[in-house]
């Protein structure tokens, strides 16, 4: 359809190095792009990479190597709630909050095993990110704990509202927090995200570190710009009824701020 984007993001981590993958098209055309510690890569076609719930497998001039994944571990439903069936600006989706990794990649020339690392997947479709927004991701802890977060300013049927989806998979347990949930936003900014709902209490403190540009959608075309991170350290506490479940720093945090 014209004026729309679709693009799936793989990301794989292990002992602090993590490279993530976004293969996707749009109105401008096929596209990959690369996110290391340390820099992007760019690409205007998907030849030499093939991607699925399985794998990846990647050919490019900069990179080259293959990935397989264990099992996924997708959420219970679907993340965006009620919203999935509405006309939304962009709309995400969470394949896998964790899985295992076994393989690796050459990085310009540099090897960089990744069997026993850990991954993520997840997807974004619709015509344009929205014009502010928070997006976070870690599962580089010390527990088995993955953590995804969002809050964005979302256009709507001729108004306006901050939006909140989040999903955490501690020990097993999932736990979902979201605007559909009744979720309350009590402070999103580059350095802190605080969300509440009933029972439960979520506190990120956020130390961003250097960010490197990505190309993001406007109106189907991948014309915008983005930075993220894949190295922010950031401090998860997390409440439920009163009570302290965890209090965990991930220090190779993905993470995307472009709140005014």
């Amino acid at each position: 359809m014209a004026g729309t984007f679709e693009g799936r993001y793989y990301k794989h981590q292990k002992d602090g190095n993590t490279i993530c993958l976004i293969t996707g098209r749009s109105d401008s055309g096929e596209f990959i792009q690369v996110i290391s510690n340390e820099r992007t890569w760019q690409y205007d076609s998907l030849e030499g990479c093939k991607a699925d719930c399985s794998g990846i497998r990647i050919d490019l001039p900069e990179i080259r190597g293959e990935v397989r994944y264990g099992p996924l571990t997708p959420l219970r439903s679907d993340i965006m709630g009620p919203f999935r069936f509405l006309p939304m600006q962009c709309s995400h989706s969470v394949v896998s909050m964790s899985h295992s990794l076994s393989g690796g990649f050459t990085v310009e020339g540099r090897q960089l095993d990744l069997t026993g690392g850990g991954g993520y997947i997840e997807g974004d479709r619709g015509r344009s990110f929205p014009s502010q927004y928070l997006w976070i991701h870690s599962n580089d802890f010390s527990e088995p704990c993955s953590i995804m977060a969002s809050v964005a300013d979302i256009p709507f049927c001729g108004f306006r509202f901050m939006g909140c989806i989040c999903a955490i998979l501690y020990r097993g347990k999932e736990y979902r927090l979201a605007t559909y949930c009744g979720v309350k936003i009590r402070h999103a900014s580059k350095d802190r995200l605080i969300l509440e709902q009933g029972r439960c209490r979520l506190e990120a403190d956020i130390c961003g570190s250097l960010a490197h540009p990505l190309r993001s959608p406007i109106q189907g075309q991948m014309v915008g710009t983005i930075h993220e991170s894949n190295c922010t350290r950031v401090r998860f506490r997390f409440w439920e009824d009163g009570r302290e479940v965890f209090d965990l720093t991930g220090e190779n945090t993905s993470f995307e701020c472009n709140l005014i």
